[in-house]
C-alpha cells in the first residue's frame, strides 16, 4: 500500500479552518522541573527549588562568594534535608550554611506566600522575597518581581536534634487547600484539553544517570529539580486525575530490575482503561545527549550503529511485555526515529525485524517539527521580521522536495508498510537560529514569531497535513507545554518551545498564545465535526436537538435499537466535562433528554459551543449545541 501524498498540501491552510482529519489526538511534552522555568504543577513550589547550594557563614570576616562548592559533603536525610546547619567541611574557610533559589520570579504570581516547615532552626528570605511575619513552623512571605528576577532561601541554623524537615512553600491562597490538591488549578485547567502527557523532561530522560531503581526521585524528597525529575508516583497521580495517558521513557542506563519495577508501579496504579506509550530515552541519535554516545560506545559492538540500539530497544519491550502479561492491549510500544534522516530509523527497525522482535514494537514515531528558512533570514537579517519568519517557515516546511515532508511521508510508509501506528513524540515550531544557540541578527524576529497571530494559522496547516499521512489514529505530542519567552540575555539562541509562556493567564488565553490556541481549537473542532464512531454499527440514533442555539434548555431525541449501558455528557470548547446527563443502562426505545444549562456543581454555565456525547459499548454519537444568554 502507497500512501497518497497530494501536491495540494499548500492549499490546505485555505481550507483548515473548515475542514479537520479526525483521526489524530493531541498530547503535550510537560516541560522538565527546574527554578528558571514558566511552568509551576505544583502548588509548593518548593519542589522546583534549586538544589542546595553551600556558601561561608554569615557571620565570617573574610570573603563571601555566591556559592563554596561543597554540597557533596552536606550532611542530609533521606529526602535532602540538612541534618546539621552550620557544618564544618575540611579545607573550606569557615562554617558552612546552604541557600536555595528561584531564578524566574517574573513567572510567579506576586503576593503572600505560605511557607511551612517541621524542626527547629533559623530561616531567610531575601532578594524578590521578604519576610512579612514569622512563628515556629510558619513563615509569610511577600514575593514580588516585575523583571522576572531572583529570590533566595538560606538556612543559617538547623538543630541536629530536630532538624528543619518537611518545607512546604505555597502558592498564595493554597495553604487551606493543599494538602487535598497538590495540583495547581491553573496550570490543570490550560492542561485540560491534552489527552496524552509526554514525561520525557519530567524525568530528566536527557543525559540521565538512572542506573538502579533506588536512584530514583521519592515523593517527599525537598526537591524534584535533581535525580530523576517528578516523582513516577505524580506522573500516574496526574495521569489518573486527568484520565490521560501516559508516555514513559526509560533512562538509557536503566538495569533491568530499575525497568522491571517502572513497568510494574504503571502497570499496579494507572488507571487500567489508559493507555501507556513507552520509549526507549529519547532521541538516541541526536550527539548532543550522553544517550547517543552511550548507545555508540556501551551497546553491543557486534553491530555496527545505529543497527546496535535495534536490540536494546527490543530488550526493553520485552520487559514491559512481560510485566503486562495478558495486559498488552495497555502498552502503545514507540520506537523513536530521526524526522531528517529516515535511514536511522529504517535501519533499527530493520534490525528489530531480523531478530524477530517486530511485534515488540506498536509505533513508529519521528518529530513533527516545522523549520524556518534560515537562507532566507540570514539574507535579510536584522530587517526580518515575524511575518518573514512564519511565511519562509510555510514555504520550507510544507515543500514536498525538501527533507521536512520527505522525512514524515517515509516513516509513514514505514508505519503503514509494518502495519504500526504513526506518532509523533515532538513537534510545533522550531524556529532557533542556525546554528544553533548562537546569537544570530534575525534572533529578535524568531522571539516574536511566537506570539504573531500568524502562527495560529501555521499550526493549523501542520496538524492538518500530518493528520493525512495514513488513515490510522495517530498521536501528535507537542513540545512543549509552557516556557518563558526569552527576549533578552541569550535573545532566544536556544527557541522558544512553550505553547504558552504562563499558566497564570485567565482563560480563554489571550492573543499572546497562537500555538496554544490552535492546539486546543484543533482538538475542539475535531471532536465537533466527528458526527458517529462508525467502527460498529449504531444502537443508538440521534434524531433531533431543539431549540439549539437555546437559551434555558436544549431537549435531545434519541432512539435506542437495543438495551445497552449509555453514558451521555456535555463538554465545553476546551474538552472538558461539564454534566454528566445520564451514566446507566438505557431501554430499547425513543427517550427524550434534556440539558438546562447547569454544570454538575449545579452552576450556570457561561454562554458558548458544547459538545453532546452519547456513547454506548459499540460506538459513540457527538452533536454540536450552541448556548446564548
Amino acid at each position: 500500500m502507497k500512501l497518497k501524498i497530494f501536491g495540494v498540501f499548500l492549499l490546505l491552510s485555505f481550507i483548515i479552518t473548515n475542514s479537520f482529519a479526525i483521526n489524530m489526538k493531541i498530547g503535550m511534552n510537560l516541560a522538565g522541573p527546574c527554578d528558571w522555568g514558566s511552568e509551576w504543577p505544583f502548588v509548593n513550589i518548593m519542589k522546583y527549588s534549586r538544589t542546595w547550594i553551600t556558601f561561608n557563614h554569615p557571620e565570617y570576616s573574610g570573603e563571601h562568594p555566591w556559592e563554596t562548592n561543597f554540597t557533596d559533603q552536606i550532611p542530609i536525610d533521606e529526602f535532602g534535608y540538612p541534618l546539621q546547619v552550620p557544618f564544618y567541611v575540611e579545607g573550606a574557610d569557615t562554617l558552612q550554611v546552604l541557600r536555595t533559589v528561584w531564578a524566574n520570579t517574573g513567572q510567579l504570581p506576586a503576593g503572600t506566600y505560605v511557607f511551612l516547615y517541621d524542626g527547629e532552626g533559623i530561616l531567610d528570605f531575601w532578594l524578590d522575597a521578604e519576610i512579612i511575619s514569622q512563628t515556629p513552623g510558619r513563615i509569610l512571605v511577600n514575593v514580588n518581581s516585575t523583571t522576572g528576577g531572583i529570590m533566595a532561601m538560606d538556612i543559617l541554623q538547623s538543630n541536629p536534634e530536630n532538624h528543619l524537615r518537611n518545607f512546604r512553600f505555597l502558592l498564595p491562597g493554597t495553604e487551606e487547600t493543599y494538602q487535598t490538591n497538590q495540583w495547581s488549578s491553573l496550570w490543570l485547567d490550560k492542561l485540560a484539553p491534552f489527552k496524552t502527557l509526554r514525561f520525557m523532561d519530567w524525568g530528566f530522560t536527557n543525559n540521565s544517570l538512572m542506573v538502579s531503581w533506588d536512584q530514583r526521585t521519592n515523593p517527599d524528597d525537598y526537591t524534584y529539580t535533581s535525580k530523576s525529575g517528578v516523582p513516577y508516583e505524580k506522573w500516574i497521580e496526574l495521569c489518573n486525575l486527568k484520565q490521560a495517558d501516559a508516555w514513559v521513557c526509560i533512562p538509557h542506563r536503566a538495569n533491568n530490575e530499575y525497568i522491571t519495577q517502572l513497568a510494574t508501579l504503571f502497570r499496579d496504579n494507572l488507571n487500567p482503561d489508559l493507555k501507556i506509550y513507552v520509549e526507549y530515552s529519547n532521541e538516541v541519535w541526536n550527539w548532543m545527549f550522553d544517550q547517543s554516545h552511550y548507545g555508540l560506545d556501551s551497546l553491543s559492538q557486534d553491530l555496527i550503529w545505529p543497527e546496535r540500539l535495534g536490540p536494546k530497544i527490543a530488550d526493553v519491550m520485552q520487559i514491559w511485555t512481560n510485566v503486562f502479561e495478558n495486559q498488552n492491549d495497555r502498552l502503545i510500544r514507540v520506537m523513536g526515529c530521526q524526522h531528517g534522516w529516515f535511514d536511522i530509523g529504517n535501519r533499527i527497525f530493520a534490525q528489530i525485524e531480523e531478530d524477530g522482535h517486530a511485534n515488540l514494537i506498536d509505533a513508529i514515531s519521528p518529530a513533527g517539527y516545522m523549520s524556518p528558512d534560515h537562507t532566507q533570514l540570514a539574507d535579510l537579517g536584522e530587517n526580518a521580521t515575524a511575518q518573514n519568519v512564519i511565511s519562509g517557515a510555510q514555504a520550507f516546511t510544507f515543500n514536498e522536495d525538501n527533507w521536512l515532508m520527505q522525512g514524515w511521508i517515509q516513516h509513514a510508509q514505514l508505519a503503514v508498510d509494518h502495519n504500526k501506528k504513526l506518532v509523533f513524540y515532538e513537534g510545533g515550531q522550531h524556529f532557533t537560529p542556525d546554528p544553533w544557540g548562537t546569537v544570530q541578527p534575525y534572533n529578535s524576529a524568531l522571539m516574536q514569531s511566537q506570539v504573531a497571530p500568524e502562527m495560529y494559522d501555521l499550526y493549523n496547516q501542520l496538524l492538518t497535513v500530518l493528520s493525512q499521512l495514513t488513515e490510522t489514529e495517530q498521536t501528535f505530542v507537542h513540545f512543549s507545554f509552557i516556557s518563558p519567552l526569552w527576549e533578552d540575555g541569550n535573545q532566544g539562541a536556544y527557541g522558544n518551545f512553550g505553547a504558552l509562556i504562563s499558566q497564570f493567564y485567565e482563560f480563554p488565553p489571550y492573543t499572546d498564545a497562537p500555538k496554544y490556541r490552535a492546539l486546543v481549537d484543533y482538538i475542539h473542532n475535531t471532536t465537533l465535526n466527528t458526527d458517529q464512531n462508525t467502527n460498529s454499527p449504531s444502537l443508538i440514533s440521534f434524531k433531533s436537538a431543539y431549540p439549539n442555539p437555546f437559551n434555558k434548555r436544549c431537549n435531545f431525541d434519541l432512539e435506542v435499537k437495543s438495551s445497552t449501558p449509555c453514558k451521555i455528557q456535555i463538554f465545553n470548547a476546551k474538552g472538558q466535562l461539564i454534566y454528566t446527563l445520564l451514566n446507566q443502562d438505557i431501554l430499547k426505545g425513543n427517550h427524550k433528554i434534556s440539558w438546562n444549562g447547569h454544570n454538575n456543581q449545579g452552576e450556570k454555565v457561561a454562554s458558548g459551543i458544547y459538545l453532546l456525547k452519547i456513547a454506548s459499548k459499540q460506538n459513540y454519537i457527538t452533536k454540536k449545541i450552541l448556548l446564548i444568554k
